[in-house]
C-alpha cells in the first residue's frame, strides 16, 4: 500500500463501519510516514503538494468542463471555525470559476418549506461539465435540526422527531438522492473538517482579538459551542449511517489548516480522475476542415510590424 493510499484508508469512512468521531485525532498529521519530519518541514511538504494538486484541479476541471457528461459535487460539513472557507478558497484557487458555483445554504425561505427538504438541494446540484459546492448542506436537516428538533416544527411534517425511525427515514432519503445523483453522472464526494474544542476556542478568540476579522465572530456560535457533544453525537450517527460506495464522507484533521487543504485538493484530483473522462474527439470531417482552415491560415500574408 501506498503512503497515499494509506493517508486515504485513514480519512475515509468506509461504508458500514461507524465513524468513530471521538477516536479520530483532529491534529492528525500523516502518521508514521512523515513522523521523521518536523512539523516546519512538514507544513512545507504539504503546502508544495497543494500548490501541485491545485494545478492538477485546474486541469481534471478544465477535461471535466470540455467532456460535459459528468458533474462533481463536493459537500463540506463542520462544526464552527473548522476552516471550511479557507480550503474551499485555497483548494479551488486555480480553477476556472465559469466551471464552479458555490451554493451555502440558509435558513430555508417560505417557499423552500412547502417543499420536502431535498427541493432546494436538488435545484443547487450543479449540471454536466461543472463542480459545485455545497458550504453546509442538507446534512444540517440530520445534524443541526437533531440536535434543535424544535426546528422542524417549520416544516409542518405530518410525523415528527419523536416518531420511531424518523431520523433512519432521512437517512435512507439522503442516501436515495445522492445514488440517484450518481447513477446520472454527478459524483458526490463529503468533506467532515474535524477539529478540536482547543483549536475552535483559539480560532474564535483570534476573531475577536483582531478587529478586521471580528465582523466574521458571531456571538451565538459559543451557545452551539456549549452544545458541542450534541453536535458530535449527530454527525456521528449521520456520517455511519450516510458513508456510501457512491459517496463516501472522509473525516479530515483540521487543526492545521495547511494541511486540511493539501488532503482536500489531492482527494479531488483522485476523485476527477476515477472518472474515466476523455477529451471531446472532432466530428467526422471536421478536422479536414480544419486542416483546410490552417493552410488557410498559413497563406495570408505576414504584416509588417507597426
Amino acid at each position: 500500500m501506498s503512503r497515499a493510499e494509506r493517508i486515504l484508508e485513514h480519512v475515509i469512512v468506509e461504508p458500514g463501519t461507524p465513524a468513530s468521531l471521538a477516536t479520530r485525532d483532529a491534529g492528525w498529521l500523516g502518521g508514521e510516514d512523515y513522523e521523521h519530519l518536523s512539523k516546519q518541514a512538514l507544513e512545507a511538504e504539504a503546502r508544495r503538494v497543494l500548490a501541485r494538486d491545485v494545478e492538477q484541479l485546474s486541469q481534471a476541471q478544465a477535461l471535466l468542463w470540455a467532456s460535459d457528461s459528468r458533474a462533481l459535487l463536493v459537500v463540506f460539513q463542520a462544526m464552527d471555525a473548522a476552516g471550511k472557507d479557507s480550503a474551499i478558497g485555497h483548494v479551488m484557487s486555480g480553477v476556472n470559476p465559469q466551471g464552479v458555483q458555490v451554493v451555502g445554504f440558509k435558513q430555508p425561505s417560505s417557499e423552500e418549506l412547502d417543499h420536502t427538504f431535498l427541493w432546494r438541494i436538488a435545484k443547487a446540484a450543479p449540471e454536466r461539465g461543472r463542480i459545485g459546492i455545497f458550504n453546509r448542506s442538507h446534512y444540517e436537516e440530520v445534524v443541526a435540526l437533531r440536535v434543535h428538533p424544535e426546528w422542524l416544527a417549520q416544516q409542518r411534517l405530518p410525523t415528527g422527531p419523536d416518531t420511531p425511525g424518523f431520523w433512519e427515514g432521512r437517512y435512507e432519503d439522503i442516501n436515495a438522492f445522492e445514488r440517484h445523483l450518481d447513477r446520472n453522472g454527478t459524483k458526490v464526494v463529503k468533506f467532515f473538517l474535524h477539529v478540536s474544542r482547543d483549536e475552535q476556542k483559539r480560532r474564535f478568540l483570534a476573531r475577536l482579538d483582531d478587529p478586521r476579522r471580528e465582523w466574521t465572530f458571531n456571538a451565538d456560535d459559543v451557545a452551539e459551542r456549549e452544545r458541542l457533544d450534541e453536535y458530535v453525537s449527530a454527525y456521528e450517527d449521520a456520517l455511519t449511517a450516510t458513508s456510501t460506495p457512491w459517496a463516501p464522507w472522509y473525516v479530515i484533521p483540521a487543526d492545521e489548516k495547511w494541511f486540511t487543504q493539501a488532503l482536500v485538493a489531492a482527494i479531488l484530483v483522485q476523485t476527477i480522475d476515477g472518472l474515466g473522462l476523455e477529451w471531446p474527439q472532432v466530428a467526422p470531417g471536421a478536422h479536414e476542415a480544419n486542416v483546410a482552415a490552417r493552410r488557410r491560415l498559413e497563406a495570408e500574408p505576414v504584416t509588417a510590424p507597426r
